[in-house]
């Protein structure tokens, strides 16, 4: 059961007033907020073990580096695992997808195949057509229907001997819509391709066990987890990570390093190289703990409940028309309102206090496929109310009337 006064409580910045109105935060799918114990957790790092972590034999080092392999066990034990040293603590998911497709670069031949799905962020992307520029591997698209879904007919048909890595984000950020990762991942893995499952937008909703995905690759962002920006983790399994080579070179990576040759340090130190964010793989601990003490299932049942009120409140006004459709949904509603552009009805609704995220989401493949310059995007998170969506939709029927 969410308590959702006492949660309110536990985030200072919904007590912000925002020209003049209390602060309605509907952008959770870009960022979540940060409650006091996460930032309790950064202060308390600066304030009394800042220090290097790995290297030092010093008390203050000793410190900061027990606390931050208790956050990566922390990250382990949240997504199920087998072993901490298959959780890399990266500085985001952009950051994790590029380390495995700048790994996947000594494995790919030319005429090798990579899929991807319609419905990914730039993100998801760009990595992969850099790689198949460089391999000269061919890039295949698993196309999409209209309610946001993916057409896994044309999935099975795509898959073959040929195909090296598949990547699918868990749920769309443009669109909320959950994929079939169990279907994704098990067909792949008939013709031996590894699969790489970008959870970012699903994990602030989902608790995902990796082990029993089966998945090769998982990668997500503190920064959608209540945690701080700048960290993320990239999951992989031991043999996936010890085929791939290192991403940088630099401390702490290595193992010898004369001038003749370098030998690498075992994992999970081989793709941690330099200076970690210290501080944000602590907080991302907190971050979790903060969330698992919530629990899961109570935050997915909460904003199950604001998906449904927020999407019939919204469907009550003419001309709104909502963009992922799909009964396996999180908490966003995509859409437009006639053909008022989304960007001007984001502008207005800011000045009500109001905050949405409008545009092409790092998502423009989907914009197009659906032909609209972009959408505006509400997402709630287990801290919204009922009330904050009936402000919002209060705002937006003030926007229309103003544009149209």
């Amino acid at each position: 059961m969410i308590q959702i006064d006492k949660i309110r409580e536990d985030f200072p910045i919904l007590k912000r007033v925002i020209n003049g109105k209390p602060l309605v935060y509907f952008d959770n799918a870009a960022t979540s907020q940060t409650p006091q114990v996460v930032i309790d957790a950064i202060v308390d790092y600066y304030s009394n073990y800042n220090a290097n972590i790995h290297r030092g034999v010093h008390t203050l080092s000793q410190e900061a580096t027990d606390k931050y392999e208790e956050a990566r066990i922390k990250v382990q034990q949240h997504f199920n695992a087998k072993h901490a040293y298959e959780i890399i603590l990266t500085a985001g998911t952009t950051h994790s997808i590029n380390m495995v497709a700048s790994g996947f670069a000594s494995l790919i031949q030319k005429g090798d195949e990579i899929i991807v799905s319609a419905l990914e962020h730039h993100s998801n992307i760009v990595p992969w057509q850099m790689l198949c520029e460089k391999t000269g591997a061919i890039l295949k698209v698993i196309p999409m229907n209209l309610d946001g879904s993916l057409q896994m007919d044309a999935y099975h048909t795509l898959v073959n001997k040929k195909t090296k890595v598949v990547f699918c984000n868990h749920v769309s950020n443009a669109l909320g819509v959950v994929n079939p990762i169990e279907e994704i991942i098990k067909k792949a893995h008939q013709f031996g391709a590894a699969v790489l499952i970008d959870g970012a937008q699903a994990t602030p909703h989902i608790k995902p066990d990796v082990q029993a995905l089966d998945v090769d690759f998982y990668v997500a962002s503190a920064h959608k987890l209540c945690g701080p920006t700048g960290v993320g983790l990239l999951y992989g399994k031991k043999e996936w990570l010890e085929k791939l080579p290192p991403y940088q070179g630099g401390g702490e990576m290595i193992d010898v390093v004369t001038f003749e040759k370098t030998t690498y340090a075992g994992l999970p130190h081989k793709f941690e190289a330099g200076t970690p964010n210290i501080c944000g793989g602590i907080a991302f601990g907190a971050g979790l703990d903060y969330m698992n003490a919530i629990g899961f299932d109570n935050i997915a049942n909460y904003e199950a409940e604001l998906l449904a009120y927020g999407t019939a409140e919204l469907l009550k006004i003419e001309g709104v028309k909502i963009y992922g459709t799909t009964e396996e949904k999180t908490a966003v509603i995509s859409f437009n309102v006639g053909e008022i552009h989304p960007y001007d009805i984001g502008v207005i609704l800011d000045k009500l206090g109001i905050a949405v995220r409008t545009g092409h989401h790092c998502a423009q493949p989907i914009m197009d496929f659906y032909k609209i310059p972009g959408t505006i995007r509400a997402s709630f998170s287990f801290y919204n109310t009922k009330e904050e969506i009936d402000v919002f939709v209060n705002g937006l029927k003030r926007a229309v009337m103003m544009l149209s």
